[in-house]
């Protein structure tokens, strides 16, 4: 099953808050180091997905932000 870029950022951001749950609930220190391991292998592989990611858009800096484009407000 091919995950998503944008599927990786989500799944490695509740891995890392996760962590910061269990420290605050003080979970063994075994759980949360291990925890930690592996959400530090899944930011690199998460950089790794968004980066070799093949999105393609046709907006440029032109547009400025979608919601609020300068065409509009000039």
């Amino acid at each position: 099953m091919k995950v998503s870029a944008m599927s990786m950022v989500f799944i490695t951001s509740v891995i890392l808050l996760l962590i910061t749950i269990m420290v605050v609930m003080n979970i063994s220190f075994g759980w949360v180091f291990y925890l930690t391991c592996f959400g530090q292998i899944m930011v690199i592989v998460m950089v790794y997905k968004v980066l070799k990611d093949q999105y393609t858009t046709n907006k440029t800096f032109d547009d400025f932000y979608e919601d609020y484009p300068v065409s509009d407000h000039n």
